[in-house]
């Protein structure tokens, strides 16, 4: 029996971890689950799964949790630092997907267990990605990626042979502005945003896809992951998001994954490798898809991946910037404070206003993020009325 614990259980990642997770309950027994401030969905995990330990982000929460599960022998805690204890438990296979940098900690902690990590917290490989790899090389932890594109070139990757790759191609929707002018995106509002036309995600990322932040910060994630320079790495859109990523060897050849628009395709894949599990997603008929498309994307209308590339060139800071600028103007944007297009505007400000030594520690990292954030509400203030 494989022990798991799923760090951000009540997310999207966290529920299609669960589902699967719960269809075999005769081959995992789960230790840990954790949530931010979903008291409600994080105690029905826990009763559904009989959870070893339970653990809320937020302090406040604690009583309310603790009601939640009396009766049960499930533990509870709450708080950053009771994230980070709950990774350590040594589960045989981690999901890490608490979705920002609060999810840097706690993924380090599981890391540090030399076992399994599937990887769904995007930001903390960009925000981190050296000093995450030099963890997973000490210990001997193996770090699965669950993201649909670095899960598709995983599966296509030759690791025996790394010299025959020529290059990586990460497919993106294009989201629901793909089509939609400047002036157009200006005047977005969060629901249009939030309308994504083929997955089912949560605010922030959905957000980001909108943008194209999501597929900027994959192409840093990609690059720290396969160890692939920024000039072998490409973006093309692909409105179907039945391909999912590609890879190019030199001969010539192009290998591609494809499957349905499902998380749990990753995800079984990361919870079963170097095995496979069946899973109760629909499956790929081409003949109803009927045709590809593609495209290149426009990087007028969508400057996330001009600023992505940029940042991940440079290095050092600059993927941390970058991430933690692009978490405060997506917040105000939810929030209504800001225009859709200003995301771009205050990431690309932060980005060319501050600059910081290579980050070698969390701490590191934490204080680049701090003051990233707080220039981040300097410029958001300075904003035209």
């Amino acid at each position: 029996m494989k022990t798991v614990s799923i760090l951000g259980a009540t997310g999207s990642i966290g529920q299609s971890t669960l589902d699967l997770v719960q269809r075999a309950p005769e081959a995992y027994q789960v230790l840990a689950l954790t949530a931010a401030k979903d008291v409600e969905g994080l105690a029905a995990a826990a009763r559904a799964t009989n959870a070893k330990l339970a653990v809320i982000a937020d302090e406040t929460l604690y009583d309310a949790l603790k009601t939640a599960l009396s009766g049960t022998n499930i533990g509870v805690a709450a708080g950053p630092q009771a994230l980070v204890e709950a990774a350590k438990l040594e589960a045989d296979w981690t999901m890490a997907a608490i979705v920002g940098c609060a999810g840097l900690a706690p993924t380090l902690a599981a890391l540090e267990t030399g076992k399994t990590v599937a990887l769904a917290n995007k930001e903390a490989l960009v925000s981190a990605g050296d000093l995450m790899l030099a963890v997973a090389r000490r210990t001997g932890a193996t770090l699965l990626p669950t993201d649909s594109e670095h899960n598709a070139v995983f599966q296509c990757l030759d690791q025996s042979a790394p010299k025959g790759v020529a290059k990586i191609i990460l497919t993106a929707s294009g989201g629901p502005f793909r089509t939609w002018t400047k002036a157009q995106m200006q005047a977005a509002q969060p629901e249009q945003a939030l309308k994504h036309p083929n997955w089912a995600m949560g605010a922030k990322i959905t957000i980001d896809s909108a943008t194209m932040f999501n597929k900027g910060l994959e192409l840093i994630e990609a690059h720290y992951l396969f160890d692939m320079p920024a000039d072998r790495l490409e973006v093309i859109f692909h409105p179907q998001s039945v391909i999912h990523s590609m890879v190019e060897y030199v001969d010539g050849s192009v290998l591609a994954q494809m499957g349905a628009p499902d998380m749990r395709i990753p995800i079984a894949h990361c919870l079963a490798w170097p095995e496979r599990i069946d899973t109760p997603v629909a499956r790929l008929n081409l003949a109803e898809v009927a045709k590809l498309e593609f495209e290149a994307p426009d990087e007028v209308r969508f400057p996330a991946l001009r600023l992505a590339r940029e940042a991940m060139v440079e290095g050092g800071a600059k993927p941390a910037i970058l991430n933690a600028a692009n978490e405060m103007a997506v917040a105000a944007f939810l929030e209504r404070r800001i225009a859709f297009t200003d995301i771009a505007v205050i990431v690309e400000s932060v980005l060319h206003a501050y600059d910081a030594a290579a980050p070698s520690t969390i701490s590191d990292v934490l204080e680049i993020d701090g003051e990233a954030r707080r220039l981040a509400a300097r410029s958001m203030e300075a904003l035209p009325a």
